[in-house]
């Protein structure tokens, strides 16, 4: 029997949201230069993975027949461009800090060349979807629990949030693309998602490395970083551990992302954004309303 489905959004366009990026500290996550780092390694990524999802969900377009996955699809890549562009700020940011984000962008962009050369059409898409999946897990890990983000400097929040908001609205986009027309396996998918978790943290953890060192830390120090970070990451009650139950969801033959709810607050984040045009003040609004 298939799981209920929760909720499934359309996506929505927004473009020229100013999280004001140029004014935050370097070490902007409550001084932790490790968590800092976990975040800003991830933000490296999320330019040019935007740019490999859209590559892989136009490799069907021209066979959706679907009128309204088509739309879905349109929306879906005007997003995706957005959040590039976002990222792209952040990104220029740790230049301006002096560090190798183009040796690291590099490294990202040859893995995703490798997959479009290499990997058949239909597991590209598995491997976008098996990435919205992972997304949409720490965009409703990020903004379930007020704890996780209490420290983050409000603008890097809000950038997160909205990210994490258009990441409710489009994590499913991929898979029905995947599912229904590309028609990928279900071992093929199972397979997406174990190489992308495997890749995805571990070059997370070498970049993090890499940033930490060119702030300056001892090899010592970093290490010490990494034994309590990867505790508050993959602890017991760590912000990835949480969402243990809903990643292997995943290997069920019969799942969608629509099973799972959205982030509670998604309609106060819609709704303060509607009222202030300001994203920093609904990324607040999403913050604030999270469970304590």
């Amino acid at each position: 029997m298939n799981a209920p489905l929760q909720q499934s959004l359309q996506p929505v366009v927004r473009k020229n949201l100013d999280f004001k990026l140029d004014e935050i500290p370097r070490f902007w996550f409550g001084g932790d230069a490790f968590k800092t780092r976990v975040f800003d390694a991830l933000s490296l990524t999320f330019p040019d993975g935007e740019r490999y999802f859209i590559q892989c969900v136009r490799l069907f377009r021209d066979q959706i027949q679907d009128p309204h996955l088509a739309n879905r699809v349109t929306e879906f890549i005007q997003q995706e461009a957005q959040h590039g562009i976002a990222h792209d700020k952040m990104n220029q940011i740790l230049i301006n800090q002096g560090m190798p984000v183009d040796k690291f962008i590099h490294q990202v962009n040859q893995r995703f060349k490798h997959a479009l050369k290499r990997y058949p059409k239909s597991f590209n898409i598995a491997i976008t979807a098996a990435c919205e999946h992972l997304t949409a897990l720490m965009a409703s890990t990020f903004f379930s629990n007020k704890a996780t983000m209490q420290d983050a400097h409000p603008y890097i929040r809000a950038l997160f949030a909205w990210h994490s908001i258009e990441e409710m609205e489009h994590r499913d986009v991929a898979f029905d693309v995947m599912q229904n027309v590309a028609k990928t396996s279900n071992a093929s998918r199972y397979l997406a998602l174990t190489l992308v978790t495997l890749m995805m943290f571990g070059f997370t953890m070498q970049r993090t490395n890499g940033l930490l060192k060119q702030d300056g830390f001892t090899r010592i120090q970093r290490m010490k970083m990494f034994h309590s970070g990867l505790k508050w990451l993959l602890g017991r009650q760590g912000i990835l551990t949480v969402k243990k139950e809903e990643y292997l969801d995943w290997y069920r033959s019969d799942f969608h992302p629509s099973q799972h709810a959205v982030i509670a607050q998604y309609d106060i984040w819609i709704e303060t954004l509607l009222e202030t045009n300001d994203p920093i003040a609904a990324g607040q609004a999403l913050w604030k309303a999270a469970s304590s």
